[in-house]
């Protein structure tokens, strides 16, 4: 079958979690797309649990795993990148719950050559644990968006909560989007050659946070890509949880990417050297 896109899903062990990311893909007003599950080294128990999910969902899903080394995220990217059947790829994380109109917004606006890239609301601990697939699938995070933003902008739990407001008017969504923002890694795409054009994600990183996205906007932007974003159109509730450590070695790396002016890293998909 020939999917529009590939959306590349990084995964590791919250099964319950992406219980909730996928209900919300089931929801899409585009529906002509597959899921990779890019899976970085999960437990024997949930990689069952995931394929028995797998087996009974009405999605396209393939499972991309390898074994447990530690923070490796960038590694399982690449072979999901490899492995993705479509031209263009959506690159998200397993925690991270799409609007309705996520993929519809990303494939309206693809180019060559150009990046889109959305942004997404944290959700509280009280929202997130309210969470239910069946919710998600009735569209819950939008439906109680009015009060909830409300309350959630009052008691300061949430954050970023205005990004939860959809414009459909093209006017409002060319001045809100004039800004330049920076790549978010977990809401992204572009072209599979385009990624391929820089060999993808740099695999010596192996803490979040820098790495994954920071670095590989910058190689972008060397090798001359445009950007363009989605905020408030290309939609994601971030599920509440406690962040990881940041590794200082990821800003050794980056700088070092840097000052060598660094396009195309010699350390990602492809391994031969240039």
């Amino acid at each position: 079958m020939n999917y529009i896109t590939s959306v590349i899903i990084s995964f590791y062990n919250k099964i319950d979690v992406l219980k909730l990311v996928l209900s919300g893909f089931e929801r899409q007003s585009e529906v002509n797309f597959e899921i990779v599950i890019a899976d970085d080294g999960s437990s024997e128990p949930a990689v069952r649990e995931l394929k028995q999910i797998m087996e009974g969902s009405p999605l396209s899903i393939s499972h991309i795993w390898h074994q447990d080394q530690g923070w490796q995220k960038n590694a399982i990217l690449n072979k999901a990148i490899v492995a993705a059947r479509s031209d263009y790829i959506i690159i998200i994380d397993g925690d991270c719950i799409p609007h309705r109109h996520f993929i519809k917004e990303h494939v309206q606006a693809k180019d060559h050559h150009l990046v889109l890239t959305g942004r997404r609301v944290l959700l509280s601990k009280r929202v997130s644990e309210s969470l239910t697939p069946e919710r998600v699938r009735r569209g819950y995070l939008e439906h109680i968006l009015l009060p909830w933003m409300v309350l959630e902008r009052l008691t300061g739990k949430g954050a970023f909560v205005e990004n939860a407001l959809y414009f459909r008017w093209t006017w409002i969504r060319k001045i809100l989007n004039k800004k330049d923002r920076g790549l978010l890694g977990s809401n992204f795409s572009l072209h599979k050659e385009d990624l391929l054009a820089v060999n993808g994600f740099d695999e010596r990183y192996q803490a979040p946070y820098v790495g994954e996205d920071t670095d590989l906007e910058f190689r972008l932007r060397l090798h001359g890509f445009a950007f363009r974003h989605l905020k408030h159109l290309a939609i994601q509730y971030h599920f509440h949880h406690q962040r990881l450590a940041l590794n200082e070695s990821n800003y050794t790396l980056l700088d070092d990417n840097k000052k060598r002016g660094i396009g195309y890293t010699p350390f990602g998909i492809n391994k031969q050297p240039i």
